[in-house]
């Protein structure tokens, strides 16, 4: 085989190569945009079912999909982010704002889910409380819908991790560092459960006064759902204006998924040798599903 011959076969290899890296590159996007994605919990506004170094997995067809479905990766926000650790950006590129779903259905009150904001384009996850056409209202800490209040029940005080991701500051949760007999470190907070008449129930913190404990009747526009997150007194949802929270409840369109379960969790202790991954993963939380719990009914 001649240099010419020989240069032309190797060409060849490698543009099959990058034709078929090209082809697995869609079929993950198409996936990602599709059918189901990772997410990365960058804040405690979820605790206590998720805690800041939470990975998850979030999926993105039981609402249907929206503009704000697809994912297309924004190569100069991610080298940022990779390489000059800036986050203030959305990682993907968005679409133009259209109205609409295909295959569109509706979440359900306490499921927890991902949006886009409309301004910033950034992603939150949060648990939708109030649905379209209703009227809602918070009261010292206790949420009202068309007037009737969300039944509130106190549970034993909950022990979560204190490390690097969540370092438990005595202004977040007053008090709430404390060792346990065998001195180890915990973050010990106030439990607070919301139920529905259905059964369904979920738990929030209740860890100081706030703000945010109190909001006027707020009556939610048809196509549009009311967020919060469940550490009520950390989170910027519908109840924050923005561009500190989401200024009001959210359009149907921005919702992108319904999280599913936890992949895995990390102490925020990772580095970029290996020997620190194992260390740093928080092991009992991995496979802990997301869904709205429900208590069983009494025959």
């Amino acid at each position: 085989m001649s240099d010419a011959e020989n240069s032309k076969s190797k060409l060849h290899i490698i543009l099959d190569e990058l034709k078929g890296f090209f082809w697995l590159l869609v079929a993950v996007l198409l996936f990602h945009s599709f059918v189901a994605k990772p997410f990365y919990i960058p804040s405690p506004s979820m605790m206590p079912i998720l805690l800041k170094g939470d990975r998850l997995i979030v999926s993105k067809y039981p609402y249907g999909w929206s503009y704000v479905s697809p994912t297309i990766p924004n190569l100069a926000a991610i080298f940022r982010w990779l390489v000059l650790r800036q986050d203030e950006e959305s990682l993907a590129i968005s679409l133009p704002e259209t109205e609409g779903r295909i295959w569109g259905s509706s979440p359900m009150r306490g499921d927890i889910v991902i949006l886009t904001h409309p301004e910033s384009k950034q992603d939150y996850i949060k648990r939708v409380i109030g649905l379209p056409g209703e009227t809602i209202e918070v009261r010292l800490g206790q949420v009202f819908i068309d007037g009737k209040p969300i039944v509130q029940e106190a549970q034993p005080s909950l022990k979560l991790p204190a490390d690097d991701n969540n370092e438990c500051s005595s202004s977040d949760f007053p008090n709430a560092l404390q060792y346990d007999d065998e001195g180890e470190l915990h973050c010990i907070v106030s439990i607070v459960r919301e139920k529905l008449p259905n059964g369904k129930y979920w738990d929030t913190i209740d860890a100081s006064d706030s703000p945010n404990d109190n909001v006027r009747p707020y009556n939610i526009p048809k196509g549009h759902y009311y967020l919060m997150g469940d550490n009520r007194d950390h989170s910027a949802d519908s109840r924050v204006e923005w561009p500190r929270g989401l200024g009001g409840a959210v359009k149907w369109e921005n919702i992108g998924g319904r999280a599913s379960f936890i992949t895995f969790s990390v102490d925020g202790t990772t580095t970029f040798n290996p020997t620190t991954w194992l260390s740093s993963l928080r092991s009992d939380r991995a496979g802990n599903s997301l869904r709205t719990k429900k208590e069983e009914q009494a025959e």
